[in-house]
């Protein structure tokens, strides 16, 4: 590391930084667990519930999101490159966005039936999120920064697994589902959970670049 990035994450504005970015990567996972609750239960008033949970924290990372871009407008020195700081939280926002897309989808399309594929993608977003998580608190120090390019790897390897998925149950759903709406609508919810997954990706693309820069 050179002096430059040494001096970076000494000064006091890390303290602002680093904090915030992990509560946004701690929140995502937490919609991303949530989210595999709803798709898990079969009760109908339960999901209600549970999609209103899954509701304030998306509006908890987007107050997150916009406390970052606040301190990235209020200091000039950052413990990254501004525009990585931006993409990051940005990324991260997405994810969470999607999540919740996905949840607000179901509730108003009244699912009653949740397929396996939409399942296993949601599995899938929580390991996903965790290597996330894990990932972003190993910014403050980039003491092991092995934690972070192995968690990159999973998740791209997540996000590859979920294109599988939703390629065959698309498939499968033109090919087995004789219900025009209701292809519809899971179709959509497919889309939609995958898309999160494509999101998390982001999130690691814009690691891989903080990586490369800071290491």
């Amino acid at each position: 590391m050179n002096m430059n990035n040494i001096f970076k994450f000494f000064t006091p504005q890390d303290k602002k930084f680093h904090p915030l970015f992990e509560q946004a990567g701690s929140n995502a996972l937490k919609i991303a667990e949530t989210l595999l609750e709803m798709v898990s239960t079969a009760d109908a008033e339960s999901r209600k519930t549970i999609f209103k949970e899954i509701e304030r924290l998306e509006h908890v990372g987007d107050d997150i999101t916009h406390s970052i871009f606040l301190e990235l407008s209020r200091n000039f020195i950052t413990p990254f490159d501004r525009e990585d700081i931006h993409q990051l939280a940005t990324a991260v926002d997405d994810v969470a966005d999607y999540i919740y897309g996905t949840a607000n989808r179901m509730q108003m399309y009244n699912m009653n039936t949740i397929n396996e594929p939409i399942v296993k993608i949601a599995e899938l977003l929580v390991e996903m999120c965790t290597d996330i998580d894990k990932a972003i608190k190993e910014l403050r120090s980039f003491k092991n920064i092995r934690v972070i390019a192995d968690a990159c790897i999973r998740i791209n390897s997540g996000e590859n697994q979920a294109d599988y998925v939703f390629t065959l149950a698309v498939a499968r759903l033109f090919e087995y589902e004789t219900n025009a709406i209701e292809l519809i609508k899971q179709k959509e919810v497919l889309q939609t959970i995958e898309k999160a997954t494509d999101k998390c990706e982001d999130v690691a693309n814009v690691l891989e670049t903080i990586l490369v820069k800071n290491a």
